[in-house]
């Protein structure tokens, strides 16, 4: 029923609502199960308050964040912090009051926060609480940072030519002396 493969149905995850549905215990239990073992690979995510957003908004803004291959999930608080428990974004428990949207993505922390960052401008609805990031806590005023870092790509191309720049200066220093044995050797003849 949900979108969102293994994803409880009853979170509302692909209906494009953000309203947790009437739950009994067995469902809620199934569902911090469910979230807890999302939450334990976890190193990075935000906190999101969405307070005041439409339907259509949400919606929008759980599309694109799919596009990137992140996730973005609503739950009540007292189920999150129980899902959150003995992980690492225990860290986040205060931050987990009012409307509360966990956004993550595995790989890329910085594509997630540069679209964050991006949809919130567009819409103040959305609005920062606090993130994680490789298991630290950032507060809200610090994402844009996050943001304005070159994308992981970006990064792991620089990594690569700072890498092969001092073995393509070495290849030039050991050919140099057979290079110039050569050019010697051709002006013999001559």
């Amino acid at each position: 029923m949900g979108a969102l493969k293994g994803f409880p149905a009853t979170l509302g995850a692909g209906s494009g609502s953000h309203k947790v549905f009437l739950m009994n215990r067995a469902e809620k239990q199934q569902t911090v199960e469910y979230l807890n073992e999302q939450f334990r690979s976890l190193d990075s995510a935000f906190l999101i308050d969405y307070k005041g957003l439409k339907v259509v908004d949400a919606t929008e803004l759980r599309r694109k964040i799919r596009e990137i291959d992140g996730r973005y999930v609503v739950v009540k608080n007292t189920l999150a912090l129980r899902a959150a428990r003995e992980t690492k974004l225990e860290q986040l428990a205060p931050y987990f009051v009012g409307p509360t949207a966990v956004a993550y993505h595995r790989k890329d922390v910085v594509g997630l926060a540069k679209l964050l960052t991006e949809v919130s401008k567009s819409n103040p609805k959305i609005a920062f609480k606090a993130a994680l990031v490789e298991g630290k806590v950032v507060p809200a005023s610090q994402i844009q940072e996050i943001a304005s870092l070159p994308s992981r790509e970006v990064m792991l191309s620089k990594l690569l030519f700072l890498l092969r720049a001092p073995l393509q200066r070495l290849h030039m220093v050991l050919t140099a002396p057979v290079r110039n044995l050569c050019l010697v050797l051709r002006q013999v003849p001559k």
